[in-house]
């Protein structure tokens, strides 16, 4: 079985994150803490490896996963256009629980599955989480769970569900309170494809720990009329 790291152990930290860019670089899979729930984590790059998770979750190319970034910076090079109200959005609520759905640059070499020409980006609000982006680039993330069980919320969690499928385990202790997700729960997505394309509105297509309230407060002018999915 795969190894979890204790990230709160200085040492164990270091040795984890190590091994963490190691395999994610031959391809492989590695489940980490985000402040929502945990996820397993791919090279988005590498298409070998995103089959690779989805197989793991027991899932097919229709459900693309999310690409988790190190923050706002990325988007620019990853999303084909912007619009200033995801800019608004994602500088509110960035690093946390927002997930934004943009048209992604066709020049982008990885193969996420069937997107449709769209990337669901989010930087997450969790400090080894954020390390282990900085140094490896944009990841494919989904929830450390099989599809039809409950994500998980610690590293032994997701081991029981996923075990060697996954190569290593960082654990950052149970998901803990944060700003927005104050019992851990899912992000809130946030399609901006019409409004990117200039055909309609932001629309929510997933109620999460972000209220539609708060981001209305935000970008009042940018929803659709019944925006919420």
């Amino acid at each position: 079985m795969a190894a979890i790291y204790d990230c709160s152990v200085p040492s164990e930290l270091l040795a984890g994150m190590r091994l963490a860019r190691s395999a994610l670089a031959r391809g492989e899979l590695v489940v980490i803490p985000t402040d929502t729930v945990y996820g397993v984590a791919a090279d988005a790059f590498t298409p070998s490896a995103v089959e690779r998770l989805l197989v793991a979750k027991g899932r097919g190319r229709q459900s693309p996963p999310p690409v988790l970034i190190p923050g706002s910076q990325t988007l620019d090079a990853l999303a084909e256009s912007v619009p200033d109200a995801v800019r608004e959005l994602v500088g509110t609520f960035w690093p946390g629980g927002l997930t934004v759905i943009l048209p992604a640059r066709p020049s982008l070499a990885w193969d996420l599955g069937d997107t449709h020409g769209t990337v669901a980006l989010r930087a997450p609000d969790n400090t080894v989480a954020l390390e282990l982006l900085s140094e490896t680039g944009p990841l494919a993330v989904s929830s450390a769970n099989t599809t039809g069980d409950p994500a998980a919320h610690d590293a032994a969690e997701a081991q029981a569900m996923l075990g060697d499928s996954v190569a290593v385990y960082l654990d950052g202790g149970p998901v803990h309170a944060s700003r927005d997700a104050p019992s851990g729960g899912a992000s809130t997505i946030v399609d901006a494809t019409a409004l990117a394309a200039g055909t309609g509105g932001l629309r929510i297509v997933r109620q999460g720990v972000i209220s539609a309230e708060r981001l209305r407060w935000v970008a009042p002018d940018a929803f659709d009329e019944g925006a919420v999915a």
